[in-house]
């Protein structure tokens, strides 16, 4: 019954903006650590920001200044805005929830940054 749903993504030209968002259901959202991941084709699944129930987030190195992540656990969401796009920021975006026992992903969402 857990859910992530993430939406959002899409095709946009170098230098621009997205906001990717995802929906969770069937867990006690405020508990978790949220986060997003993202995976190139050929590539592993890196981290790209965490956000946890405090607010405390983390960020790759290659997206401190460009992508900001939030909740609203009001309603059960986490977002993620990204600005300044590159083509390196091309993958599928995965939503992630975490807690000491338990470890959810949603679907993911294409994101492609075109030159």
């Amino acid at each position: 019954q857990v859910q992530l749903v993430e939406s959002g993504g899409g095709l946009v030209q170098a230098g621009e903006s997205l906001r990717l968002s995802c929906a969770a259901s069937g867990i006690n959202f405020s508990i978790y650590t949220m986060g997003w991941y993202r995976q190139a084709p050929r590539k592993q699944r890196e981290l790209v920001a965490t956000i946890t129930r405090l607010g405390i987030t983390n960020y790759a190195d290659s997206v401190k200044g460009r992508f900001t992540i939030s909740r609203d656990n009001a309603k059960n969401t986490v977002n993620l805005q990204m600005s300044s796009l590159k083509p390196d920021d091309t993958g599928i975006y995965y939503c992630n929830a975490a807690a000491v026992v338990s470890n959810y992903w949603g679907q993911g969402t294409q994101v492609t940054v075109s030159s």
